[in-house]
């Protein structure tokens, strides 16, 4: 076992690692950039590193730094949260070869599963199924010629994108010139990388992602997540196990999706778009998820530090003795600085900040009173777990823990978190991608 875990992450995930090392008896440095000096859990690490500074670029994002802090502060693993690094290929290969645990999976299947193009021909070549598309699209002959083959609509997505990041909807072939040239800048700005390929767009699909976890022999699914409820493709309410659809399809899927990333050796989710009683294979991500969380309330697994084992070496029997039956439901909103209608970051001083106490809800936030939050850094505030015996009781105590999260300062999503958590589509059960849209 590790003795030592550098986190390369801030707010809600680092100290979500910082738990996990603690329960294990791991001591824990926390990397922090000036602006996050206050966060709360730097007093919680067992020691802090500073990274000067506080745009990203210099100090989340800054490999070389990260990695020499790791040996200078005598950690022998490293943990690299989600987002930032966390699927960054060179970044991982850079800690193994500094002599330090990655924990995370070998950088020859972040590589192999970041492209998006190739992680489709993989879990294609393994039987998964995947939706109508592309590969990668060299100019716009290519693009006409399977946009055509295809089917309108389509959408355009970067081959190293990922969060929704610089996808771009195409109804109609006269359009596809102009949104294939602002597709390929866009990629290259965001993600330094220029090629796009394409998707068939479908209309009002739900999200259900399978989580899976593997040893580097064997890998197995630990259920799905229903992750529909979005804005700007990326997700806001997160639920557990997915509601209203044939469990023995869903264990088929999941099955699939393990058997897909055979020879795996970390945790990974296996996202799906489903429609017309059909998935197909959206991407893979190489890492922790945000909303791990609700697979923990239903299943009992602790994800991080199965996670965390396995990166030094145990195998799935030690890490994961065993994956119980799933027991009620959970939900998860994510509480974002943001305008709740235009759906854009807010800033502020958090002038109050007081996350909720109560029976069956689980509150995972980086944030403290008193604490500035800024533009420099994603807005997510906070996740906020209902659990209970039905989907119901899951939904309400949920809603009652938003309505309850006192936070002044700044603006948050609070307001269109209670809207749809307590609408009858989402109540019911009636779920899809546009549903937020469709409540605005």
């Amino acid at each position: 076992m590790f003795s030592r875990v550098f986190i390369a992450n801030r707010a809600a995930v680092a100290r979500r690692v910082v738990r996990a090392c603690t329960h294990l008896g791991i001591e824990s440095v926390a990397a922090y950039a000036d602006i996050d000096r206050a966060a709360p859990h730097l007093a919680e690490a067992s020691a802090t590193a500073r990274l000067p500074g506080y745009l990203a670029a210099d100090t989340y994002l800054n490999g070389g730094k990260l990695i020499e802090m790791a040996r200078q502060t005598g950690c022998d693993a490293l943990h690299p949260g989600w987002g930032f690094l966390a699927e960054n290929a060179a970044f991982a290969r850079g800690t193994v070869e500094a002599g330090l645990g990655f924990i995370g999976p070998d950088p020859q299947w972040i590589e192999r599963l970041g492209d998006k193009t190739r992680s489709r021909a993989v879990m294609a070549e393994a039987g998964f199924p995947v939706h109508r598309g592309s590969d990668v699209l060299d100019n716009l002959d290519v693009a006409i010629h399977a946009a055509r083959n295809t089917g309108f609509p389509v959408l355009l997505k970067p081959v190293a994108g990922g969060g929704g990041i610089g996808m771009i909807r195409v109804d109609t072939e006269a359009e596809l010139a102009g949104a294939f040239a602002t597709a390929r800048a866009q990629a290259l700005h965001a993600f330094g990388d220029d090629r796009v390929y394409l998707e068939t767009c479908l209309p009002k699909p739900r999200h259900i992602e399978f989580q899976v976890i593997g040893d580097g022999e064997m890998s197995i699914g630990v259920l799905e997540r229903e992750c529909s409820v979005q804005r700007r493709h990326q997700k806001v309410i997160e639920e557990a196990p997915a509601p209203g659809l044939d469990r023995t399809r869903l264990a088929e899927i999941e099955a699939a999706a393990a058997s897909g990333l055979t020879g795996y050796d970390s945790l990974g989710t296996v996202e799906t778009l489903y429609a017309d009683g059909r998935f197909g294979f959206l991407e893979v991500n190489t890492r922790l998820q945000v909303e791990h969380g609700v697979t923990e309330e239903i299943t009992g697994i602790d994800l991080v530090e199965a996670q965390i084992r396995i990166a030094a070496g145990a195998k799935l029997a030690d890490a994961l003795p065993c994956v119980p039956e799933p027991q009620g439901h959970a939900v998860q909103a994510r509480i974002y600085a943001e305008d709740p209608r235009r759906m854009l970051p807010s800033t502020g001083h958090l002038t109050v900040y007081r996350p909720p106490r109560m029976t069956g809800v689980r509150v995972e936030s980086g944030y403290a009173e008193g604490q500035w939050v800024t533009p420099y850094f994603d807005p997510l505030l906070a996740k906020v777990i209902g659990t209970g015996a039905t989907r119901e009781q899951a939904i309400g105590r949920t809603l009652v823990a938003v309505k309850a999260f006192d936070i002044r300062g700044l603006d948050t999503n609070q307001a269109l978190l209670e809207r749809t958590l307590g609408s009858e589509p989402f109540i019911a059960g009636r779920l899809h991608t546009g549903l937020l849209d469709d409540l605005l």
